[in-house]
């Protein structure tokens, strides 16, 4: 007998995905009173365990967040934060965000920075979903003319943007092509019409990573992503209309083209998909073998590593990047099919509709940039791990996404949080309950029922993903844009509220 090998990979990612979520049931509670009773306030809105709680740890815990929100954190969060505090060549601290909760390895909502020369890159701070991030796409449209046709909208939408764990490209790519867009990135996609020049303008990096190189990336992960570059995937991603609820600074927001409240705008999250899946499948299983090389060793297993300074090290860091780059051009393809699919509607061209980018930032990948080292005056070259994070560069636009019932936000990056927090803020709500749990607490089919009844349209590649995703099985987002901005790492400018989802 001779199975596919493309179902036997998705079956494959859907065991390990289980699993996961088994774990988590297991490891989400609420934080020990005797834990929480080591934190200190340090500076506003952050609180710190010292590097003095647990042996081997070589630098304090710090979190952002608020009373409640500390008081809330699970304790499994906070062990993979401690873990990570005993990392070789760590700077500083290590870092959790409001919105943080247990992950692989790496707490979500984790930050670290490592030295160049004696620290090490770890795939489990980067995560799976390499350079999965946020899109924010602006428009002149105004709720008024946009709910009526909102069926039409996201039902044209699930048809020319495929979801779902199997969804495959429109694009019929060589393989020569894909290996262009992993050196490109989303200037790939630009130069062929599908996007406008200013585009590049408005993504992190210009929407390419100029450090990855093909040869180090695998031919099963080149077989899992050629076919999926313009796709959104399944799990947390989606594709939202959204109308401005609020507006907090009127001269950032026009500078960010977000003019009015209800004015409409997209969102889109998502990124490499299967090919970077593969990607950090493949290093994590060859530094789990090679660190007795490096003589080090990890309190857990998800957290291998390799120098920053080796030639392992800095394969995976070429690979990572050309999985970062694909994202890229993966968003980019996106807002190319949502322009035709808006202009189609509205009988109008994408440029009349004042559907200009946003910004595009990532919130899983781990970059090269100057910070200080507490204590020292000069700044530094280090490995910045964020993994859930959000880089929170001055006045950078960011982008929270929250829950497909609550809302999202657009904030800015602050000075503060480059001297705090290594240019570091939220990516999002964050979990609270595991997607097993929740599936348990709601059908899929209820929910959109439900969602409906508030005026939000969805589409759904599955009922059970779909489930996954509800409101309750997330922090308020209100809460956690709250604490970064009690803690000044990033300020917001506008939130939004959706009427329509395309979810995978």
């Amino acid at each position: 007998m001779t199975f596919n090998h493309k179902i036997i990979l998705k079956i494959k990612d859907w065991l390990l995905i289980v699993i996961f979520e088994i774990d988590k049931v297991y490891k989400i509670q609420i934080m020990d009173i005797k834990l929480l009773s080591n934190f200190k306030e340090v500076d506003k809105g952050i609180w710190e365990l010292s590097r003095g709680f647990r042996a081997g740890m070589r630098v304090p815990l710090r979190i952002v967040a608020t009373r409640e929100i500390l008081e809330a954190l699970d304790d499994g969060a906070v062990e993979q934060g401690i873990n990570v505090s005993k990392l070789p060549g760590i700077v500083n601290a290590s870092f959790m965000m409001p919105d943080a909760h247990w992950g692989y390895g790496f707490p979500i909502g984790g930050v670290a920075a490592f030295d160049m020369k004696d620290g090490v890159i770890s795939p489990g701070g980067i995560g799976f979903d390499i350079n999965c991030g946020m899109r924010l796409i602006a428009t002149n449209l105004s709720y008024k003319e946009v709910f009526p046709k909102i069926k039409d909208i996201v039902d044209e939408l699930f048809e020319f943007v495929p979801a779902g764990l199997g969804g495959e490209s429109k694009l019929n790519l060589t393989k020569k092509d894909f290996l262009e867009i992993l050196r490109r990135g989303a200037e790939w996609a630009v130069e062929l019409g599908l996007g406008e020049p200013e585009d590049l303008n408005k993504i992190e990096d210009n929407g390419c990573l100029k450090e990855a190189e093909t040869e180090f990336v695998s031919k099963k992960a080149i077989e899992r992503g050629i076919n999926q570059i313009g796709t959104l995937g399944s799990g947390n991603h989606y594709l939202e209309v959204q109308r401005v609820e609020n507006i907090f600074d009127k001269n950032l927001a026009e500078r960010m083209s977000i003019f009015q409240k209800d004015q409409i705008v997209i969102m889109v999250h998502c990124g490499s998909r299967g090919f970077g899946h593969q990607i950090a499948t493949d290093y994590i299983n060859l530094f789990g073998a090679r660190m007795k090389k490096y003589g080090i060793s990890v309190d857990d297993k998800q957290l291998a590593c390799v120098p920053v300074d080796s030639e392992d090290g800095r394969r995976y860091f070429s690979a990572m990047n050309c999985a970062a780059n694909s994202a890229f051009c993966n968003r980019q393809i996106i807002t190319h099919q949502i322009r035709q699919v808006f202009s189609r509607i509205f009988s109008k061209s994408s440029k009349d509709l004042g559907m200009n980018l946003v910004y595009d930032v990532a919130h899983n990948i781990a970059k090269v940039e100057e910070h200080q080292i507490e204590g020292k005056g000069l700044k530094n070259k280090m490995m910045i791990h964020r993994k859930g994070a959000t880089r929170s560069f001055i006045n950078q636009p960011v982008i929270i996404g929250g829950s497909m019932e609550t809302g999202s936000y657009l904030l800015v990056g602050t000075e503060n949080a480059m001297r705090k927090t290594f240019a570091s803020t939220a990516h999002g709500s964050g979990r609270v309950m595991s997607r097993i749990r929740a599936k348990k607490e709601i059908r899929g089919s209820d929910l959109q029922k439900k969602l409906q009844e508030k005026g939000i349209y969805i589409k759904t590649a599955s009922y059970s993903g779909l489930a996954e995703e509800a409101g309750f099985a997330y922090k308020n987002i209100d809460d956690v844009v709250m604490a970064l901005s009690n803690a000044n790492i990033s300020q917001p400018v506008a939130s939004f509220k959706p009427i329509g989802n395309i979810k995978g």
